[in-house]
This record gives structure tokens, C-alpha cells and sequence, in this order.
């Protein structure tokens, strides 16, 4: 069969829908891209923001109407959460977010079934408590649940398109409880990768011409609280980094307590490791910081920042932050705006808080406007862009490791160590794709650098 996906949300996601792909691919059948024909179509749904539902929701109808006749089905986050809102929409298969390979059993069925689908309209029209057409799926729309995973479910790492940056998921789970997100209740508790068959992994992946693995999960920092030995995070990233020593290893999201001076130090030795770190913040007011439950303040993040710039000196660092969170008010904003500055980050994610129903802030009093939410951003975004500016300025002169990932109109596009997008306008001696070359930055542009492959 030929089976179509679309991505919503996190590196999480990316991964599973790659995981989906090889499993697939394994079983004899093709993945084809979401705009060609398809005998399935596969949406990974995203539940973090009531924005994220809004598009997820969006993909599903869009694809139903343009492929009426194609089995359409929805897994991950926003299944996990509501599946009897996914089964109103009609879909064929619902999944949540474990049993990647009971899911892919029931796609098969579901494609196998589908001459069947006009007739299971008619009686699902007469009978609307049965959901699934399949004689293995008969849910009821009021009982539809996908228990959570309490186990690390072990998926296949790596992509079927191009073989320059791989995702390799070591976590999953949260315990965080922010009062914000929604994730610890579709995701379940911490659980781990043992880190022998981590590194495994990123072996098998720099064998099959990987040049890049970006380590996630969905709390990484956590990483290892579920086992008894005391392995961590930093123990962990330097069996990958031991494993795959020709590869570039990348570190995904960290929160800011992990940050310790021994971390750095270990972490510093590892020639390796790509130098970009990106540490959560979400807001630079500590009042704000205590409504969102968060487990720091911004004295402990200053104080990651300095460990982390210490141990690799002009290190790129980024950050997600949440503006007009409840109860922020002028003057925490601008207190944020103040913080952030003095961080000087090499980038930003900002994002307006988005009201998630089963939160704790979502019933938080003084909810800030929709427009005052549009203005702090603007404003935040505006700050970002300078910070990023500044940082991309520094690097002009300088000499990066670049991993060439497209070609486009005569050039070379590729990312530097420090995770800074680079641009070498007609690479001579041919388009480097796929490669990691020495690039000497001569000058800045809006979202990146541009550099010249110099001699290796």
C-alpha cells in the first residue's frame, strides 16, 4: 500500500512519523509524499496549545474532503487525549501514543478493508455508537481510550528521505506537571532508553551515512529517573557521543537544573558534541515562573547560562518563551524583555499563551487579551531578531563545521555546529550535499550566515 503522513508538533513527533515510515517500509509497503496519491493517510496529531488541536483537527478534514476515498487515520498526542473527538470527525483508525506496531497492524487492516468502507457508513449512520470499520476496532465512541505507556516503546531511528540529520528518541514522558501543558496526561510518566541500546542506535545510524543525531524525548533532562543505577543524562550522551565518534551529536531541549558544573565539565570533553544548547526559560519574570509551576527561577537559569558559556565558549544557546501568560502583568512583561536581553540568546521561540482546557492556567483569573498576547510578541519577537543579529555578527570571520542538507539555485544550504543556518552561494567544485565541510563565514543576512567552503 501507499501511505501518506503529515507532522504536527515537536522533534517527538518527527521521530515517531519516522518510526512509522521504516516500519512500513519494512513491511514491503511505500511512503509517498502527503500532496501524491495514497491508499492511507496518516496525520500525527499535536495536542500541546488549544492551536495545536485547531490544526490538527484542520489536516484531518482537509485530507477526508481532497481523499474520500483513502483510509485516514490520526495517531499521537490529540488522539491519546480526546479519541472520542478524533472518532466524531469520522476518521477510519485512531491511535494514541504508544503501540506504533498495533497501529501499523491496524493500517494494514483498515487499507485491506476499505471496499468495505460505503457499507460500514450506512450501518455506522443507523448505529452511530459503533466507530471502527474494522472487525478487530469495534470502540465505542463513549469508551474510546488508549491507556498510557508505562514501558519505552523501541522504535526504528532514522528517515527514509536523505541521510544527513537523524532524530534518535531516548524519553518519553513527563513529571513536571507545568501548569500549562497538557503533555504529562497523553505521554504518562518518565521512562528511558537504556543507553547501551541508545548507543547502539546512533552506531547503526553513523553506518548508514548519518552525520547528525539530535538527541530528544520529551523531557530529555529527565532522562534516566526510571532506572536504578543513576544513569543521566550526561552519562548517556557521551555513550552516544562515544559510539558514533565521526558523527555530530546534538542535544534537544534541556531544562535549566540540569545545568550543574559538573554536567558542563563532563559534557565540555566530548569533541563531538555540537555547541548549542537550547535551555527552556518560557518567562524571565520569577512571579510568572511560580504560576507556571516551573521548577526554577531566574537566578538558577543565569547561573546554567554562565556553566553553560564557561564550558564552551561562544556556544550558541536558544530558548521558548510564553508571553501573556495569566496574570502578567506590564510590568512582568517588561521585566521578561529585561532578562531576556541580558541572556542574549542566538534565537527565540515565542509563543502567546494559548488557553489549554485541563490545565491549571486555563481557569487561572486575569487571562490576558488576545491583542495584548499579539502585542508581547511582536515586541519579544522584535528583541529576538536583534539578539540573533548580534550573535550572527560575532560569527563573521570565523570558521564552522557545516553540514550541507539542500541544494537550491546554485547553492548550498547547511548548518553550522552551532545550529546557525549557512548559505555558500555557489559551492565550487560541486554541491557539497550530505557532507560536513569547513566554512568561512564572510558575512550575515536575514536568517543565517553566509559563508565559502574553505580547504579542509
Amino acid at each position: 500500500m501507499r501511505v501518506a503522513f503529515h507532522t504536527l508538533g515537536c522533534k517527538v513527533n518527527q521521530f515517531e512519523t519516522g518510526a512509522l515510515e521504516r516500519l512500513l517500509s519494512a513491511r514491503g509497503h511505500t511512503v509517498v509524499p502527503w500532496e501524491t496519491e495514497a491508499d492511507a493517510y496518516v496525520i500525527n496529531t499535536c495536542t500541546v496549545t488549544a492551536v495545536s488541536d485547531k490544526k490538527s483537527r484542520q489536516a484531518i478534514r482537509g485530507v477526508m474532503r481532497e481523499h474520500p476515498g483513502a483510509v485516514i487515520a490520526a495517531c499521537g498526542c490529540l488522539g491519546q487525549s480526546d479519541p472520542q473527538a478524533m472518532a466524531a470527525l469520522g476518521l477510519d483508525l485512531v491511535c494514541g501514543t504508544g503501540d506504533r506496531q498495533g497501529f501499523v497492524n491496524s493500517l494494514e487492516e483498515a487499507v485491506e478493508w476499505r471496499v468495505e468502507r460505503e457499507k460500514w457508513r450506512v450501518v455506522t449512520a443507523q448505529s452511530p455508537a459503533v466507530y471502527s470499520p474494522l472487525p478487530t476496532l469495534h470502540f465505542s465512541r463513549s469508551t474510546l481510550h488508549f491507556p498510557l505507556s508505562t514501558h519505552f516503546e523501541r522504535l526504528p531511528a532514522g528517515s527514509l528521505s536523505g541521510r544527513t540529520r537523524a532524530l534518535l528518541k531516548v524519553q518519553d514522558g513527563c513529571d513536571n506537571y507545568c501548569t500549562y501543558c497538557i503533555i504529562p496526561s497523553v505521554r504518562g510518566p518518565v521512562r528511558s532508553l537504556p543507553p547501551d541500546e541508545a548507543a547502539a542506535e546512533a552506531a547503526r545510524l553513523g553506518g548508514e551515512g548519518y552525520r547528525e543525531i539530535v538527541i530528544t524525548g520529551i523531557e530529555i533532562s529527565s532522562y534516566g529517573k526510571d532506572f536504578p543505577d543513576g544513569v543521566t543524562l550526561a552519562g548517556l550522551t557521551e555513550a552516544i557521543c562515544r559510539a558514533a565518534p565521526d558523527v555530530r551529536i546534538r542535544l534537544g531541549s534541556l531544562e535549566p537544573r540540569i545545568v550543574t558544573g559538573a554536567f558542563a565539565a563532563r559534557l565540555s570533553g566530548l569533541s563531538n558534541l555540537c555547541p548549542h544548547f537550547h535551555l527552556s526559560l518560557q518567562s524571565g519574570c520569577d512571579g510568572t515562573l511560580r504560576r507556571m509551576g516551573r521548577r526554577y527561577d531566574t537566578a538558577r537559569y543565569a547561573q546554567a547560562l554562565d556553566l553553560l558559556r564557561a564550558a564552551f565558549p561562544d556556544c550558541a544557546v536558544t530558548t521558548d518563551l510564553i508571553v501573556g501568560f495569566p496574570g502578567e502583568t506590564e510590568e512582568e512583561f517588561v521585566q521578561t524583555l529585561g532578562f531576556v536581553e541580558r541572556c542574549a540568546f542566538a534565537g527565540m521561540h515565542i509563543f502567546p499563551y494559548s488557553r489549554r482546557a485541563g490545565t491549571p492556567a486555563a481557569s487561572m483569573p486575569e487571562q490576558v487579551m488576545r491583542a495584548e498576547k499579539r502585542d508581547r510578541a511582536a515586541r519579544a519577537s522584535a528583541l529576538a531578531q536583534r539578539m540573533t543579529r548580534a550573535y550572527d555578527a560575532v560569527c563573521v570571520g570565523k570558521v564552522f563545521r557545516v553540514l550541507f542538507e539542500e541544494d537550491a539555485g546554485g547553492d548550498a544550504h547547511g548548518h553550522a555546529e552551532n545550529y546557525r543556518p549557512v548559505r555558500c552561494p555557489g559551492a565550487d567544485g560541486g554541491l557539497p550535499h550530505g557532507q560536513v565541510r569547513s566554512v568561512k563565514v564572510i558575512g550575515v543576512e536575514d536568517g543565517g550566515l553566509v559563508g565559502v567552503i574553505s580547504e579542509d
